[in-house]
Parts: structure tokens; C-alpha cells; sequence
């Protein structure tokens, strides 16, 4: 499909916007792991994605990572261009989950837009709010939340993207995910078997029990 079809305010553009941001784009692949955006340094263009699924994480003093949103199909991402957005004032790091298409708009260009357009404008400050509301959502989550909360919401997510009940990850990822460590996340898993809610095998973890989970996250 085209990129009209998946940039939402395309046809509240006039034409010739229209067509300098067609010029503008390039289409890329990227395989699993790859980092597209590393630091508030990097400003290369703005990320919509085609297919494939992206995490923005940022990472503690420590070292950990935790990560503070992730992105599908469909989505803009802003933050691969936080020269676009100037109060953007942490270092995030964008990292593909799974192989990933998308067009990539060069930060200038999308600058040209937002003042030549109040539709573009808005369209980018809904967008940088409804980020911004996922971002304290998961700041307060692990702030508040006990870890084996946070491990029980993160395994009921995995299963509705995925569309599955037995995920493919492993435990340094769910670690890596929650900011956590990966002996931690071990120790909840096997908790969570014990009880009859997981099944935990070689770089997986099956669901035996979605109720439990759902009672435990709320």
C-alpha cells in the first residue's frame, strides 16, 4: 500500500504539500535489533511505519533499559526526530522488535509542513500528547506497581499482539522490557508456574491461566 494510505491527515494536505512530501520519502527495511534512533543527538527523519513493530526505551544509570512504548503498524514516530519537537529533552532510543518497513521523512521537510499547516501542527501535538500520556502511564506503572504486576500485564499484552498464548521470548527480554533484571524476572516466572499460571520452557512462556493473570495485573 502507499504511504497516502497510511498517513492519516494526507488528504487534509493541499497539493503541493502533498507532493513535497511525496519527493521527500524514502522506503527502508530494517531487520529485528536494529537501532534506528539512538540519542537526542539524531535527528534524521521522521519514522511511518508500514508493517513490522518498533520499542522506544530509554535507559537508567545502571545501564537497564526500560522500555516506555512501542510502535505498529501505522504509526508516526516523532522521536526518531526530536529536533521536530524541541521540548523533547531525554535521550530515547528507537529499536526494531521484529523486522520492520517504513518511510522515512526528513526532519526539514516535516518542520516545512508543520508551519505551512495548522492541520499538520495539530495533527503532530495530538500525537506528541497521546505519546506523552503512554509515557507516564509506564513511568507510573513502575513507580507503583509491584514487579509481579508489571510482569502479569507485560505477559497479557505480549499474548494480545502476538495473538497467541505462547510467547517466544525470553526472560533478558522481559527483563530488558520492565527495567528489571533478568534473575528477577526468573524468579517471578517460576513463582507464576508454580501457580499454575505460565508454563516455562527454553525461550518461551505459554499462558495456562489468563484470569489469574488479569486478577494479579488489576
Amino acid at each position: 500500500m502507499c504511504f497516502e494510505n497510511y498517513f492519516p491527515i494526507w488528504g487534509q494536505l493541499l497539493p503541493h504539500q502533498q507532493r513535497l512530501l511525496q519527493d521527500s520519502l524514502t522506503f527502508q527495511t530494517v531487520k529485528k535489533g536494529a537501532i534506528l534512533h539512538g540519542g537526542s543527538s539524531d535527528c534524521a527523519g521522521l519514522v511511518l511505519i508500514r508493517a513490522g513493530q518498533l520499542r522506544a526505551l530509554v535507559y537508567s544509570e545502571e545501564g537497564r533499559e526500560i522500555t516506555i512504548y512501542r510502535l505498529f503498524g501505522g504509526d508516526l514516530c516523532l522521536f526518531c526526530a526530536p529536533c521536530v519537537i524541541r521540548s523533547i529533552q531525554f535521550d530515547v532510543t528507537i529499536q526494531a522488535e521484529k523486522d520492520t518497513e517504513f518511510w522515512s521523512i526528513p526532519a526539514g521537510i516535516y518542520q516545512q509542513l508543520m508551519a505551512q499547516s495548522a492541520v499538520v501542527a495539530n495533527y503532530t501535538n495530538e500525537l506528541m500528547a497521546s505519546r506523552f500520556t503512554e509515557v507516564m502511564s509506564r513511568m507510573e506503572q513502575f513507580m507503583w506497581q509491584r514487579l509481579d504486576q508489571r510482569v502479569a500485564a507485560f505477559l497479557l499484552q505480549e499474548a494480545s499482539i502476538e495473538g497467541t498464548c505462547t510467547l517466544q521470548i525470553t526472560h533478558e527480554a522481559i527483563a530488558n522490557h520492565l527495567g528489571s533484571h533478568r534473575e528477577v524476572i526468573t524468579r517471578t516466572l517460576r513463582d507464576f508456574q508454580s501457580e499454575g499460571m505460565v508454563k516455562l520452557s527454553r525461550g518461551r512462556v505459554t499462558i495456562l491461566n489468563r484470569e489469574m493473570l488479569e486478577m494479579l495485573r488489576a
